[in-house]
């Protein structure tokens, strides 16, 4: 098999990872770089790890447009359907400004940093075991009816997974829990905010990194995206249930493990 047989496997599998973590509270960024660490992949501008992610939000759409068509069409006479596009978008404001502000940052310091990324898949792995065990009495089961306010906090803490092993679900989903959302709503929360967060992140880094993409780096970004978009799918469908069952210690334990054993060998 030759380079560019294997860079496309090595494309492949990486999507898989995109679509079977990107909803859950692992970190996908954290677990796409680290993979590519050990494997030797890097792609132009880290471009291809933030554009695969619009394959796992066309998987959420497709999930939820019967429901988002509903709130859409119900907004121009129903009070309660503006309120909840409007949280998304409040929530979704303070990522928005920090992402372009340390957008450099973000690309070049966090990103090329290994030992960064599994402490902190370890460190979010410790708290997502502590909320789940300790947070109790939930004061919000519906996702679509949080406050402004609420919504705007879970917006705040957010911007913590602008460092890749925190996790944009993980640290939204704590924050909701923490702020008394219940663990479903949580995470149905999550759902939605990631759709405007991960559109946004891919069109700005797609603009920026325009000039240093070539014809193989959009073939792999192509098999990327299409896995990402399939497992993200099965992962979407199976999530909330999960969790109203089970909760998040799984997650957390996942973390903890994979962080460990990544510092074991980038130490080694």
């Amino acid at each position: 098999m030759g380079l560019t047989e294997n860079s496309y496997l090595v494309a492949l599998v990486l999507g898989l990872i995109e679509g079977l973590t990107e909803f859950i509270p692992v970190s996908s960024t954290g677990h796409l770089l680290l993979a590519g660490y050990f494997v030797g992949f890097e792609s132009a501008g880290r471009t291809f790890e933030v554009v695969i992610q619009l394959g796992a939000v066309l998987a959420l759409l497709l999930v939820y447009f019967s429901k988002l068509f509903d709130v859409l069409r119900r907004a121009p006479s129903d009070p309660s359907a503006r309120r909840f596009i409007l949280s998304v978008l409040v929530a979704f404001m303070p990522a928005a400004v920090v992402g372009v502000l340390a957008h450099d940052i973000i690309k070049t310091v966090f990103f090329e940093t290994p030992t960064l990324i599994a402490t902190m898949l370890i460190l979010g792995g410790a708290v997502l075991l502590f909320v789940d065990r300790w947070v109790s009495d939930p004061r919000h089961e519906d996702a679509m009816a949080f406050s402004l306010p609420m919504a705007f906090k879970i917006g705040i803490i957010q911007c913590l997974a602008m460092i890749p092993g925190v996790s944009r679900s993980g640290a939204t989903i704590v924050g909701a829990l923490l702020l008394g959302a219940s663990k479903r709503s949580a995470a149905e929360f999550s759902f939605f905010l990631s759709m405007p967060t991960m559109l946004g992140a891919f069109t700005y880094d797609l603009w920026k990194s325009r000039d240093v993409l070539d014809g193989s780096a959009m073939t792999e970004i192509a098999i990327g995206f299409v896995m990402a978009f399939v497992s993200g799918l099965l992962v979407v469908r199976w999530l909330l249930n999960f969790v109203s069952r089970y909760g998040y210690a799984v997650f957390g334990w996942w973390r903890i493990i994979v962080g460990g054993i990544s510092l074991f060998f980038i130490w080694l």
